[in-house]
């Protein structure tokens, strides 16, 4: 059966000099909590893991949207961490064979997964195609023509990144991504009127179903403000 799907596939840049340098039980705990990081990123917007390679991932979604704004928040999460290693991320979207209900076969599968070979550390590569379906909150850094094997003619490929904010910028507080009012994809007020900025709609799902303070701590001087 052939579908539309887009896919990125990510991967730990340095994860074989790490290993050698400090062993492999640190490589396990670093595995670990990247692994922890995108479970956490991709159940949150939608996106299946749909395999682990080892010290990188292959990622998949119906929607472009919500795998670019995935890699971009990993990218983000990655440089903030005190984890001391580099993501490189390449995404792609196409039309390919769904294989016994969970494998995919197509070209746009070796493209992501080449271009995610070619990103340099912390650097995001998406395809052309996928541009137009970019976060309002993500932005096209630099964009360049590219030789991939397969391929006849180059690829243009884009890295991308966080759209750059002034001082006026907040945070979502779910996942980080610092927003404007002209960035944000949903825009609520907490209980005491307050604008609570979301990058996705996902985000404000979260936000919207986190557990609130217990009756007894509400006003309290560990939660003095209720809703925030």
């Amino acid at each position: 059966m052939r579908v539309q799907r887009t896919f990125s596939f990510i991967d730990l840049s340095g994860f074989s000099s790490l290993t050698a340098v400090e062993g492999d039980e640190r490589a396990v705990q670093l595995i670990g909590e990247f692994r922890a990081l995108v479970r956490g990123i991709c159940s949150r917007r939608g996106i299946r893991i749909a395999k682990w390679l080892g010290d990188g991932a292959m990622l998949v979604g119906v929607d472009t949207q919500p795998v670019l704004a995935s890699v971009l928040e990993l990218q983000r999460m990655v440089v903030a961490s005190p984890m001391m290693i580099d993501v490189t991320c390449g995404v792609t979207a196409g039309a390919v064979i769904l294989l016994e209900g969970d494998d995919y076969i197509g070209h746009a599968v070796n493209v992501a997964a080449r271009l995610c070979d070619l990103a340099a550390p912390n650097q995001v590569l998406a395809a052309e195609s996928t541009l137009n379906n970019m976060p309002p909150w993500g932005t096209v850094i630099t964009e360049t023509q590219v030789a991939l094997r397969g391929l006849e003619e180059p690829l243009t490929v884009a890295s991308i990144g966080l759209r750059p904010v002034g001082d006026d910028a907040q945070p979502d507080p779910v996942c980080g991504i610092p927003l404007t009012t002209a960035t944000a994809a949903a825009i609520r007020r907490d209980n005491v009127g307050r604008l609570v900025l979301f990058c996705a709609d996902s985000c404000l799902e979260t936000w919207e179903r986190r557990p609130g303070p217990a009756p007894d701590e509400q006003g309290s001087v560990r939660v003095p403000l209720i809703g925030s």
